[in-house]
């Protein structure tokens, strides 16, 4: 049994009251396949496990602010009276004092007025699946007839613009939008008119038999997996487009936790780049507990919060264990790694691979992230300083174009045969030249 001083001082559960059921069937979507692990289920969290989750989660708290995450399969396929019943719980179980962030994340293809009225009287923060344009989007994410879903997704966002809701777009990467991240993300900005985007990265590790399997097994990956090498390009380039033009104006997860994280903050805000993990657990629809939403297999189930309370399971010896884990399993390569900081080997699911001298357990992304951080090193450092000196942080843009022209005029005087000032040891029309005539393309 966990002490009180065990129970972490804030818990995040992520619920998924339809199990892994939805109305779409994404190919990469690793969680439709968590269905097999209850084969008798009808996917619909009841009253009962309802009102446990509520009042359980209130009591667990610490501290007077409560976030509230609904996430799938696809939850508003519980309907919105199953919504408003939580909301009413909330408030029958409410402490003096109490606040409630409410959250869900949807594929948004079934929302309508009554939805959007709800979340806006609520105050709900709704995160939107949505790959890139229509050619990116559909080419995974798919109805169960293999239809596309971009224009059904693309009238969800409108309506929830229309009635003010507060929402956030979730762009899952993967090899094919990996490789247009500026059509993406301008795609974003500029089309959709979106100010806050989290990126994360398509894995699907295949066993011996080259089969996607249910649990963590297997050091390969899909066809359809982004590689490392594309991930830090894609994050790279938004980045570059991003702390020229857009700091202040769109807010990109991966992004602010860097800048966090280079200021030395106790949390990064992304559990996957903090030292140790064990605070963001997942609830199925029948009130089993599992140690975090990557992890919904027999190995990481905590128990049911019907026989076991959710705050002593939270801070129970397996989950400790689960969350020291991520620091205490970190290969010697990442114990030595100059970006160690940043990234804290980022989430143990994705440590799957060998390291150059064949120790187990390197992140699958790490090549790159590691290029991502490099790069990114002197922007953010820049970005936070200003931060740190209370100037604000959009002046970094005028610090970066002040820059460019600088590396502009050098650039201009070099031959084109000539070696690259980049010390890349390629001569200059093969290197930054043709990178300069790229741009201005791109541009």
């Amino acid at each position: 049994m966990s002490s009180a001083t065990n129970i972490p001082q804030h818990i995040h559960v992520l619920a998924k009251p339809t199990g892994s059921r939805c109305n779409l069937a994404c190919d990469y979507c690793f969680f439709l396949k968590k269905g097999r692990l209850y084969p008798d289920s009808h996917f619909r969290m009841n009253d009962e496990v309802l009102e446990s989750y509520i009042s359980q989660l209130i009591e667990a708290q610490h501290n007077l602010n409560v976030s509230v995450a609904w996430q799938g399969g696809e939850p508003t396929l519980m309907g919105l009276d199953f919504f408003r019943k939580a909301i009413a719980l909330q408030e029958k179980y409410r402490k003096p004092g109490m606040t409630f962030e409410n959250t869900i994340q949807t594929n948004g293809t079934l929302l309508n007025d009554d939805w959007c009225e709800f979340f806006r009287e609520h105050h709900y923060l709704v995160g939107i699946s949505l790959d890139g344009p229509r050619e990116l989007h559909d080419t995974h994410r798919v109805d169960k007839a293999g239809g596309p879903t971009f224009d059904r997704v693309m009238a969800g966002i409108r309506l929830l613009q229309k009635h003010g809701v507060e929402y956030n777009v979730l762009v899952t990467v993967n090899r094919t939008n990996g490789a247009h991240p500026l059509e993406v993300y301008r795609f974003l900005r500029d089309e959709v008119k979106t100010s806050w985007i989290q990126f994360i990265p398509a894995i699907e590790r295949l066993n011996q038999n080259g089969e996607i399997t249910l649990y963590q097994q297997g050091s390969t990956v899909s066809e359809r997996t982004v590689t490392a090498e594309q991930w830090g390009h894609f994050l790279i380039t938004i980045f570059d487009e991003w702390v020229r033009k857009d700091v202040g104006k769109i807010f990109v997860q991966t992004f602010e936790a860097m800048v966090r994280a280079w200021m030395k903050f106790p949390s990064s805000g992304m559990c996957i780049f903090d030292p140790v993990c064990g605070h963001g657990l997942a609830i199925e629809h029948n009130g089993d507990l599992y140690s975090c939403d990557h992890f919904v297999e027999p190995d990481y189930l905590l128990g049911n919060i019907q026989q076991t309370p959710m705050a002593e399971m939270a801070g129970s010896k397996q989950q400790r264990t689960f969350g020291l884990n991520k620091a205490e399993t970190l290969p010697r390569y990442c114990r030595e790694c100059e970006v160690l900081f940043a990234c804290h080997g980022e989430c143990p699911r994705n440590r799957f691979i060998a390291t150059p001298d064949g120790e187990v357990g390197l992140n699958y992304l790490c090549v790159g992230y590691k290029a991502f951080f490099n790069h990114i090193d002197w922007s953010i450092e820049v970005l936070s300083q200003l931060i740190k000196q209370g100037v604000d942080a959009k002046n970094v843009m005028q610090v970066m174009q002040r820059e460019d022209a600088k590396k502009d005029a050098k650039m201009a005087q070099v031959g084109r045969n000539a070696p690259c000032p980049c010390g890349s040891g390629l001569k200059f029309k093969k290197c930054h030249a043709r990178q300069q005539s790229l741009f201005n393309i791109l541009r």
